[in-house]
């Protein structure tokens, strides 16, 4: 039996919220906007998606205002998406506590001065609490490297840099 597409309670913040972000993939989609990747065919490569999945999520989060489309066909996000990235950190810290026994995925740093960020995005070295376009963030201790030849787009996310920043192609 397939699920509802909404949540009965529509006077829930929590169940309006996982109508936009809920469904499978989509946070992955905003994960990997936090990590840089614009294009749709990065997306599919990076995600291992279908194309007619991503199609469907991709141009829910633009209706949404998550996502915006960019001149060039690509999408970045929005206020409104950059705003997710407490819960994105939250559930990928989740995660490293939980199912990663190496440690975590990825370590997230202030780009300023190096210092690790905690829990809540607050520099360890400077005590600011640091904007996601400030934020680098890098392969941690438990981060597993696939097999193979990498594409250009998984080498850019899996080399430190900052939030945000667009992955380029070599041209």
């Amino acid at each position: 039996m397939a699920l509802p597409s909404t949540y009965a309670d529509r006077n829930c913040s929590l169940a309006r919220s996982l109508e936009v972000v809920g469904e499978r993939w989509t946070l992955m989609i905003v994960r990997d906007a936090f990590f840089g990747v614009r294009r749709f065919g990065d997306f599919a490569t990076q995600l291992g998606i279908p194309r007619a999945v991503l199609t469907t999520r991709l141009k829910s989060l633009v209706q949404e205002d998550v996502l915006v489309r960019d001149d060039d066909g690509g999408y970045r996000l929005t206020d409104k998406g950059v705003a997710l990235w407490p819960i994105v950190r939250a559930l990928m810290g989740w995660g490293d506590a939980y199912y990663s026994p190496a440690g975590e995925k990825r370590t997230t740093r202030h780009d300023e001065d190096g210092g690790r960020l905690d829990q809540d995005g607050r520099c360890e070295e400077c005590g600011a609490l640091v904007p996601v376009p400030e934020i680098r963030i890098e392969p941690g201790p438990g981060y597993e490297h696939r097999p193979g030849t990498p594409d250009p787009v998984s080498v850019a996310i899996n080399t430190p840099r900052r939030l945000l920043e667009p992955v380029t192609r070599p041209v």
